[in-house]
């Protein structure tokens, strides 16, 4: 019986959820005429798939088994349900029948349709599995589990995303290329660098160096400067090169550490 109520609410809440995901996502590619309900790097790595139904499809997988093995693990979603696998799924679901972008992936009623039936069997698979699973072996699950999706997220999907770049043309390989290895190196995961070279790229391809994309360089650069700062990565770095840390630097870090 439990096993039933579990099955009807997780129907009633990954449709709920699946629709409003689905049609966040899509509203998102109409801004800023239309509002937009979806994150920034939503947008950015549905982009990064060139509306490709396999790569979102792929995409979406990755990050399936990490929120699989958190909802066996530890009984709860992660971000990346709502962020990358209802959104990627349901654009790879209806680019399969029909390869254009703007009746598929940026439909908002189309998008809101596939997310709620994927999202009605994705948080009914999650929440069952998590349930049926005994408690011995869930720690089993998430130790084969993890391990696997920290190799796609952190191996397979920069290199995906680097080659996506690279492929989008010169320009964009080599911004996709410049913050996916700063990205590397301050974050240790490429992949939203990459994605910020593509945004830029692409966006200086299609519009030339306006004040929108400037803009948007200034922001990723910003982010990069004030991400390494608050990891300590400037710090790191000169200790790596064995030189002594100016007592400036090391004051200037000690008034936004909290003791």
């Amino acid at each position: 019986m439990e096993f039933f109520v579990i099955l009807i609410k997780s129907l009633i809440i990954g449709g709920l959820l699946g629709f409003a995901t689905g049609v966040g996502a899509a509203r998102m590619f109409h801004a800023p005429n239309t509002q937009g309900l979806g994150a920034f790097r939503t947008l950015g790595e549905m982009n990064a798939c060139e509306g490709d139904p396999a790569s979102h499809f792929s995409f979406g997988l990755g990050f399936f088994f990490n929120a699989w093995a958190s909802a066996v693990g530890a009984g709860a979603f992660t971000q990346d349900v709502t962020h990358r696998v209802v959104p990627n799924w349901a654009a790879a679901a209806l680019l399969s029948k029909n390869k254009n972008i703007a009746e598929t992936m940026h439909h908002p009623k189309k998008m809101g349709i596939a997310g709620a039936l994927i999202g009605m069997v994705l948080v009914a698979f999650l929440n069952t599995t998590a349930a049926a699973i005994p408690e011995a072996l869930q720690v089993t699950a998430v130790a084969v589990l993890v391990p696997a999706a920290t190799i796609l997220i952190e191996v397979v999907m920069p290199v995906l995303f680097w080659l996506a770049a690279i492929d989008a043309g010169r320009r964009t390989g080599f911004w996709g290329t410049l913050f996916g290895g700063l990205a590397q190196l301050i974050m240790g995961n490429a992949v939203p660098g990459v994605v910020l070279g593509i945004l830029i790229g692409k966006g200086v391809d299609d519009q030339g160096w306006t004040r929108i994309t400037k803009v948007i360089l200034v922001a990723a650069i910003l982010l990069f400067i004030f991400s390494g700062f608050f990891r300590g990565f400037d710090l790191e770095m000169i200790e790596s090169f064995r030189l002594d840390i100016p007592n400036w630097l090391n004051n200037l870090h000690d008034v936004f550490t909290v003791k």
